[in-house]
């Protein structure tokens, strides 16, 4: 009877979603209408986040491995040669990177080297293996805290972030696969461990975006090192994170279990603060009517990704089916639009949010609050896309 509930449960949302799209008057693919959007915004696949000048940067790898998603589903070489492109702009021959260098210990310039995996594969080009091993060379020598968890920058120095897991744990795990390196997987396993053990609120269950070891920085709580507010993107990289690894992860694998099991707490707390009326997430997560907070779209479209995928795959409940569903929903509702030219746009996508550096980002609801706010930006563009997929195999 409860499986039978479920499977209704989620006829009915697949159907409201549908009937949503049908009001946007646009076919339902929405993966591939976003993607043919990023194109016709950015001719060059590098102007993604960066239209003055090329940048190696996480954002572009972001949305290009969403696209490269959207070429294994459709099968369409124009998406394939699209990615690529970037990546003969910037892999020199010898595998060294245009706009890289392996000495700034900056965690964000691995998640790049994510679409490099594909690349290698598909044509056998060695400048892309060589970039892949240069990448994994950065790591290691990349600074850690005392028990092995990575610095997120250099210039960050004692701190682990929620965004760092999903910029180098999901690259190191695929290295491990696909270049026969079985133990990188017990290092990967640690990071994703570890930033549970220290970020994660136990009333609430969601994860605070940073932690400091050594307790230097203004915004670290003097007891814990924790930071002082659940910044919703942050716990969206860390759940995309999750479902990605465990791509890699061998049935067998010891630590494949306890990533499960985080997952799994961490889908209860998402869901507890998931908001009731239009099933989407808030800015801070755990102060929804609160002055000044807002429905945001990359955390919405992270955690809507990760659910589905979870499931999907076997490690959530089928119950979160339909909270996906319902996100979704949201999301098409919420914060896409379809403009005269019928390019698909995403609205409500914060910006940048960090912790410290100069000017200081305190980790206050306050700043939180009143970071940029922008249109399209890759960070939820690319999250999007991700998500579109997952909510597209349903109907199949």
């Amino acid at each position: 009877m409860k499986t039978k509930a479920i499977q209704t449960t989620m006829m009915v949302m697949i159907v409201i979603v549908s009937l949503a799209c049908q009001k946007k008057n646009t076919p339902q693919v929405w993966s591939v209408r976003m993607t043919e959007s990023v194109m016709a915004r950015n001719p060059e696949s590098w102007m993604i986040d960066a239209r003055d000048e090329p940048r190696w940067e996480y954002t572009q790898g972001l949305v290009l491995k969403a696209i490269l998603a959207v070429w294994e589903r459709t099968g369409d070489q124009k998406y394939f040669d699209y990615v690529k492109s970037y990546y003969d702009k910037f892999i020199r021959d010898d595998g060294t990177i245009v706009d890289y260098k392996l000495t700034d210990y900056n965690i964000d310039r691995i998640n790049p080297g994510k679409p490099l995996f594909m690349l290698y594969k598909q044509t056998g080009d060695e400048k892309f293996k060589r970039a892949i091993y240069l990448l994994r060379d950065q790591m290691k020598t990349h600074p850690r805290i005392s028990t092995g968890g990575f610095w997120h920058k250099k210039i960050y120095p004692h701190q682990m972030w929620l965004d760092g897991i999903y910029m180098a744990s999901p690259f190191l795990a695929q290295f491990a696969i696909t270049f026969n390196e079985p133990e990188l997987l017990e290092d990967v396993a640690n990071q994703i461990l570890l930033m549970e053990k220290y970020a994660r609120d136990e009333k609430t269950g969601l994860l605070y975006h940073g932690y400091n070891e050594s307790r230097e920085q203004r915004w670290a709580d003097k007891s814990t090192g924790q930071s002082p507010n659940f910044w919703g993107r942050a716990v969206g990289w860390y759940a995309m994170a999750l479902v990605d690894v465990l791509d890699f992860f061998p049935a067998d694998h010891p630590q494949r279990q306890p990533i499960i099991d985080v997952l799994q707490r961490l889908a209860v707390a998402i869901t507890a603060v998931q908001d009731s009326v239009t099933g989407v997430w808030y800015q801070v997560l755990d102060q929804g009517g609160r002055a000044g907070n807002y429905l945001e779209a990359s955390a919405s479209c992270m955690f809507t990704y990760a659910l589905l995928k979870g499931v999907a795959h076997g490690y959530l409940d089928e119950k979160y089916r339909a909270v996906g569903a319902k996100a979704y929903q949201g999301i098409i509702h919420e914060f896409i639009d379809v403009d005269a030219k019928n390019l698909v746009n995403i609205k409500n996508v914060c910006a940048v949010a960090g912790l410290g550096g100069d000017p200081y980002r305190d980790g206050s609801y306050e700043y939180y609050t009143s970071t940029e706010i922008r249109e399209n930006d890759p960070k939820g563009v690319g999250p999007f896309i991700l998500a579109s997929l997952q909510m597209e195999s349903l109907r199949k």
